[in-house]
């Protein structure tokens, strides 16, 4: 029974594959404008995707945005404000109310 192993006798440790490198990421440059639709995003994603777009947004010449966030309970609203207000390149901004709440708006300095 060589082969087999009988119950209660050690197992031999398993070899351990070697980590393997971590794979190059291309990034793609994305063109920006004057409105961002946070849909396709990860809700954890929300702040840094936010404040990367203004970043962005303001160094392409933008002033003016409109951050799309949906309505639902409120929730990305509140994340995509909080960093809107913490923003050094922010002025001001508003609820959009021509979307019911579903988006915001902002003016850049």
């Amino acid at each position: 029974m060589s082969a087999e192993r009988r119950r209660g006798e050690p197992t031999e440790p398993e070899e351990r594959a070697e980590p393997e490198e971590p794979e190059e990421r291309l990034i793609t440059p994305l063109p920006i404008g004057p409105e961002l639709d946070l849909h396709a995003f990860a809700p954890k994603d929300v702040p840094s995707v936010v404040a990367e777009y203004i970043n962005e947004a303001h160094a392409a010449g933008l002033r003016r945005l409109r951050i799309v966030h949906g309505r639902g309970r409120g929730v990305q609203r509140g994340i995509v404000q909080s960093v809107l207000e913490r923003h050094p390149l922010v002025v001001e901004f508003w609820d959009d109310g021509s979307s019911h709440l579903g988006a915001t708006g902002c003016l850049l300095r």
